[in-house]
């Protein structure tokens, strides 16, 4: 067990350090950084699904006055490497998916670039799309593993002798919608070439993560690419790796005669090619006793992949581990289709694998005749199911009765349908949240002491909106046992010493871990009264304890909708999330956190969906106007609270991820609470007005 970290400036609701300079605009993000005499990219897309480009014309755009280069296929640079058939752009003719770059226009002005991109002409020779996903389409196959590396499918005991034997079962099918990352700074890059090096303003939840990606794309050695990105106006997993825009504009930048390019992605181009989740089709089935208590549980995943490119979305991993059940079996298969390439959005597979699971559980609950509280109390596992490893904390039910009391529980109608307000019907309804707990390996950071009393923190990590630029300063300060003001830290710069990506909720506690040890690295080298000039460098040491208790974050969600019983509306009135997530650095930048994942679970339950339309393999709705994400019309009173906790296994920091848990089981909850306001179930997202006419 790690020796924790004592607090003082952490645990501390400290404003974002970085708050007034972006409320004045004076933050610089990646298109924001200046340069001398930049030119400006505007891509061509393919307006077909499946096929090749059999000729290209570009004698018009290039006329245009202002336009510097065309690039296609027949005249860009060719890259090192182009094994990646996302990032091999430009490279031949061939055509995997509608939006896919074809051409591209460097011009003096973003308006020229876009003017002149709509004068290139194209030819295609059209091949046989399919954009249909169907859960039994015939070409679906199984993974060789599911993201985070989970293999694809699981089995304990018997489940069909269990299901066959069980008092209770429930069998039904979920469905989820394809969701679009909308980050409010679109995919943004500004490239230039000095000589042989390359640097990058980006827009990117991990700039060692870029240069190790476009290092051998480009044939040239890591640290002869830097990478900046001090701000981050958000990702939700987007931006956590790179996608082809930014191949786009390094190799536009070695034809711009060696003027730096800017090119920032439309709102409509985004939802093509900045990774998407992909839609999920669940059929879960449970088998319970009379009492209630589980002896199968079930969870089978049908997704969709791109034909160019693999993405597996772990979406039945969370029901390996919830509840306690002697009979166990998950699955996952791939529909490969011609279109984007699907990535990560905000906790891919516990987010679309929990809403499924977790409406199971409430049905279930109704059939055994249980308290949707008291079902998930019976089955409330002493070790996790699926390793046997001891939780090193799990207080999910204690996350349930805080929540149930504070939030009037015993309000709710037993009978749904039952309460009629003003015309509204009105439910409330509950589900658990969880998410597991990643400390990446590899980080390092340096410290160095000042003349003047200060410490100078740096480590190349991300703050896209989340916090770190606040919470790192705090740790440090206590790690180096000095006032916050006297830290000065350094993030978002492949300059800095190597730092992991900022997902998978690990940010916080793979670099505040790391400096705690850098912190106490420096101690040890130059004492209590360090010389001016003293500085270390260290990398984080390997836990001990690794892999020997399960780590996850739980929590409880709970909702209160209205639906309006003549047409259909529906309103969450009210939310609550309670959540134990280990020591929580800093409450003002936690409760964004908690709650701005609870809100995109409003969006997830109500609005979105990506509405592809199989004879063009495009999604129709690609622009704010029609895909809907929350407004503050769509969101009424939400509010996020924790259990006062420090996890002993999870590291010096004793603290979890938050960064994901918010929206983990919230349109669960909201679709439970639905259906005690409606008697109306809806096994599928969105829960749109005429769903509820019926």
């Amino acid at each position: 067990m790690a020796e924790l970290l004592a607090s003082k400036a952490m645990g501390t609701s400290l404003r974002r350090v970085d708050g007034v300079a972006k409320v004045r605009g004076t933050a610089p993000y990646a298109f924001d950084h200046p340069v001398e005499n930049p030119v400006y990219l505007f891509p061509v897309q393919a307006t077909i699904a499946r096929g090749t480009v059999s000729w290209i014309d570009t004698a018009e755009a290039e006329a245009v006055a202002g336009v510097i280069a065309v690039l296609t296929h027949l005249n860009a640079p060719r890259l090192a490497r182009s094994d990646d058939a996302e990032y091999a752009v430009l490279q031949g003719p061939g055509i995997g998916f509608r939006g896919q770059f074809i051409a591209a226009v460097l011009a003096e002005t973003g308006e020229i670039a876009c003017h002149a991109a709509g004068l290139v002409a194209v030819g295609y020779d059209i091949a046989v799309h399919d954009a249909s996903f169907t859960a039994g389409h015939p070409g679906q196959y199984t993974p060789g593993q599911v993201n985070g590396g989970a293999v694809p499918d699981t089995a304990a005991g018997d489940v069909e002798a269990a299901l066959a034997e069980a008092a209770v079962v429930l069998d039904q099918t979920y469905t989820t919608p394809a969701g679009h990352n909308n980050p409010m700074e679109p995919h943004s890059t500004v490239a230039a070439w000095e000589g042989d090096s390359l640097v990058l303003y980006d827009s990117t939840q991990g700039v060692h993560a870029v240069r190790q990606t476009l290092a051998p794309l480009f044939g040239i050695a890591p640290e002869n690419i830097q990478v900046a990105a001090p701000n981050v106006g958000g990702g939700f997993g987007s931006k956590g790796l790179p996608h082809a825009h930014v191949v786009l504009a390094v190799m536009a930048a070695q034809c711009s005669n060696g003027r730096p390019v800017k090119f920032a992605l439309t709102r409509q181009q985004m939802f093509s090619l900045a990774g998407y989740r992909t839609p999920t089709v669940q059929h879960v089935r449970l088998g319970a006793d009379g009492a209630g208590r589980l002896t199968a549980i079930s969870h089978e995943v049908v997704e969709l992949t791109s034909r160019i490119k693999e993405f597996a979305e772990q979406t039945a991993v969370p029901a390996r581990m919830m509840y306690a059940a002697p009979n166990r079996r998950t699955s996952h298969r791939l529909v490969p289709l011609d279109v984007p390439v699907p990535s990560w959005m905000r906790a891919p597979g516990e987010c679309p694998g929990m809403f499924g699971l977790e409406t199971a559980m409430d049905e279930l609950a109704e059939a055994c005749g249980l308290d949707p509280l008291e079902l998930r109390a019976r089955n409330e596992p002493d070790l996790d199911p699926e390793t046997g490893k001891p939780f090193s904390s799990r207080h999910l039910l204690e996350c349930f009765t805080t929540g149930a009391g504070r939030f009037g529980w015993d309000r709710r109608s037993a009978v749904p349908g039952g309460r009629l307000e003003d015309g509204w019907r009105v439910g409330i309804g509950a589900a658990s949240a969880t998410y597991p707990f990643y400390r990446n390996p590899g980080n390092a950071a340096r410290i160095a002491y000042g003349g003047d009393g200060t410490y100078t923190v740096q480590i190349g990590a991300a703050d896209l909106g989340t916090g770190s630029w606040t919470v790192l300063a705090q740790i440090a300060a206590d790690a180096l046992d000095c006032p916050l003001e006297a830290v000065r830290l350094e993030i978002g710069d492949t300059s800095l010493p190597v730092a992991s990506v900022a997902g998978g909720s690990s940010g916080t506690a793979s670099w505040g871990g790391t400096i705690i040890a850098a912190a106490d690295a420096f101690r040890k080298e130059h004492g209590d009264r360090p010389p001016a000039g003293a500085a270390t460098q260290a990398a984080a040491p390997e836990d001990p304890e690794a892999g020997r208790y399960a780590l996850h974050s739980f929590g409880a969600q709970f909702a209160e909708v209205r639906v309006h019983a003549d047409t259909g509306e529906l309103r969450v009135s009210r939310m609550l999330g309670v959540f134990s997530a280990g020591r929580i650095i800093n409450p003002r930048t936690a409760r964004s956190q908690f709650i701005g994942g609870m809100t995109m679970g409003i969006g997830m339950a109500l609005h979105e969906a990506g509405i592809m339309d199989p004879r063009f393999g495009l999604v129709v709705n690609h622009d704010l106007a029609d895909y809907h994400i929350p407004a503050n019309a769509d969101v009424g009173d939400v509010d996020a609270i924790w259990l006062e906790e420090v996890d002993l296994h999870a590291g010096a920091l004793g603290a979890r991820g938050i960064g994901e848990i918010g929206i983990t089981g919230a349109a669960a909850a909201i679709a439970n609470a639905a259906y005690n306001a409606t008697g109306i179930r809806i096994r599928e997202l969105p829960l749109t007005a005429e769903k509820f006419l019926s």
